[in-house]
């Protein structure tokens, strides 16, 4: 799974301010601005003046890729409402909020006019300046190209930029129904445009990886600063004397930009504010989400099971390699569908932090996945498997949510190979035999357009098992009645007749998923040692079969 377009429009939050020709229905929207302004919807919009003349510096605050409201357990405590009294702390600096993409799922991951009807009740401009919808002609998801802000006497000129990498994990729209124009283009025709309007200071808005954003940076001349999200870090990079910034993730930190004019030029400092405990929770927002929690609190608190080991599901990790959460994901899909394999996108999981052992509750569940996907097997050839994976591996090592996480499979790749020969093919196993491109796999996947481009919709496939949903699978599986599962030929295992229930359940509830080899970047020694097994394992094939065999007098059973 990857994002729906609803979470990736560009939002701007800026003091009170009104304007009667507005399309949007003003509503509270504590989490980017308690004093978030209104603005007209049209392909260029600009926010009435705000305040006499230029002042030396003004103030910036930025954030991205929010989702998790609730604080947390642990520094930093983050959460919705500590990160409104953050913000708020800046209030005596007047300063202008800007946000790169990635909010309010999953309540708008259900299509465009979900996501209009959703962003039509907020109270800020949103952006979207380089895709624009077929059938209407317009910027997808009524966008605006461009916005204009005359912010304390500097004339602020935004547009939100996107990569063409970001179409393809879209939930509920097709490349087909979308036209993209690269954002290099695109940025510099906009920031030409803004200039000519009269802008002195251009940013660009941008949620697509680090290496997408330099090139912007290296190609753009016109555009002073790029505020990016999607890569859920934080990091400052400085190229061709222009400042690329992404300020981490899920309510954690945020950025205070401060922009003073020195001469003809413009000096930006910034700041790091991280959202731990010395900042309280807001008040009115808190009681607001303890409302909402409390619909669900209680299932959100069931307990599913305890694990003796943490499970790593920083992005960092599960974009880039095996991680035993992934595989714990993946073996309980399988078992679920029955299936030979299964093949996850890591941008399915979302909680982007390492999980603690003990007690794992509805909620922690919920925060891995929060959306609630059926599962499908699909009948698949070793060919398609085989592409499945090399599509999972072609952006390695950015970190993109197609990485995959798999079960009931052990591959090998080469990083320094061209995009889509980069799987070894003679090393991909299934289970404990070597992938055979014309069998036919029982393939187990969330049902998801994103995840099947390349398995399914060649049309060679079919249906072949049954749908479950991925959090009853995960519920009945924490709970204890499924175990870590390492290869095809699984199994539950002997239980010792002296063992108790209580002994038992026990047991099969304190889990403890690991990595055991599932996927491999190869390296010479690597590479070597498997090519050698295998050729081990077909010299003993060959000796099995060359054996004579003798005729055996079947055993007549013992009676007891």
């Amino acid at each position: 799974m990857g994002h729906n377009v609803s979470k990736t429009l560009f939002c701007i939050g800026t003091k009170e301010a009104t304007s009667a020709a507005s399309s949007r229905r003003p509503a509270p929207f504590a989490m980017v601005s308690a004093e978030a302004s209104s603005s007209t919807l049209s392909n260029s919009a600009t926010t009435p003046s705000h305040g006499g003349p230029r002042a030396p510096s003004i103030t910036i605050l930025h954030f991205n890729d929010v989702y998790n409201v609730e604080e947390q357990n642990s520094e930093p405590k983050a959460g919705a409402a500590r990160f409104k009294t953050a913000l708020k702390s800046f209030a005596d600096r007047d300063p202008l909020v800007l946000f790169s993409g990635d909010i309010l799922a999953p309540s708008i991951n259900f299509g465009l006019d979900r996501l209009v009807d959703v962003a039509g009740r907020t109270n800020f401009p949103w952006l979207m300046s380089n895709v624009d919808d077929n059938e209407t002609g317009q910027p997808l998801a009524d966008g605006i190209l461009t916005h204009i802000m005359d912010w304390h006497g500097w004339k602020i000129g935004i547009v939100g930029l996107v990569e063409k990498e970001w179409l393809e994990t879209l939930a509920t729209i097709n490349a087909e129904q979308v036209t993209f124009t690269d954002y290099v283009d695109k940025g510099r025709e906009l920031a030409t445009m803004l200039r000519n309007q009269g802008c002195d200071y251009v940013i660009a808005l941008t949620h697509m990886r680090t290496p997408n954003d330099i090139r912007l940076a290296e190609n753009v001349d016109e555009i002073d600063l790029i505020l990016g999200g999607h890569d859920h870090v934080y990091e400052i990079l400085k190229i061709n004397d222009k400042i690329i910034l992404k300020s981490g993730t899920d309510f954690r930190e945020f950025s205070t930009i401060t922009l003073s004019q020195e001469g003809t030029d413009v000096n930006v400092d910034i700041e790091k504010v991280v959202v731990d405990s010395k900042f309280e929770p807001d008040e009115d927002l808190k009681e607001a989400l303890v409302e909402y929690e409390a619909v669900v609190g209680e299932k959100m608190e069931e307990a599913l099971g305890t694990f003796s080991v943490e499970l790593d599901g920083r992005f960092s990790s599960i974009r880039t390699q095996e991680t035993n959460l992934g595989n714990f994901i993946c073996d309980i899909m399988m078992a679920a569908c029955n299936g030979d394999v299964a093949i996850l996108n890591s941008g399915t999981l979302r909680s982007d932090r390492i999980h603690p052992m003990g007690e794992f509750k509805m909620r922690d569940l919920m925060t891995i996945l929060p959306m609630l996907d059926p599962l499908l097997v699909l009948g698949v050839t070793g060919e398609k498997l085989l592409a499945v994976l090399e599509n999972g591996v072609s952006q390695y090592p950015k970190l993109e949510g197609r990485f995959p996480q798999v079960a009931g499979l052990q591959f090998v790749f080469d990083p320094n190979a061209e995009p889509g020969s980069r799987v070894i093919r003679d090393l991909v196993k299934v289970g404990d035999e070597y992938l055979n491109p014309d069998t036919v796999y029982r393939h187990s996947l969330i049902r998801h357009d994103d995840e099947l481009p390349v398995a399914a919709r060649s049309g060679s496939h079919k249906s072949i098992g049954r749908s479950v949903s991925t959090d009853s699978a995960l519920s009945t599986t924490s709970s204890g009645s499924v175990t870590s599962i390492t290869s095809s030929k699984r199994s539950r295992g002997t239980l010792s007749r002296q063992e108790s229930f209580h002994e038992l359940e026990d047991l099969a509830c304190k889990l403890a998923p690991k990595m055991d080899g599932r996927i491999l970047v190869a390296t010479d020694e690597i590479v070597e040692n498997l090519h050698l097994k295998r050729a081990q394992r077909s010299v003993s094939v060959i000796e099995e079969e060359d054996e004579p065999t003798t005729p055996q007098t079947p055993k007549v059973p013992a009676l007891e």
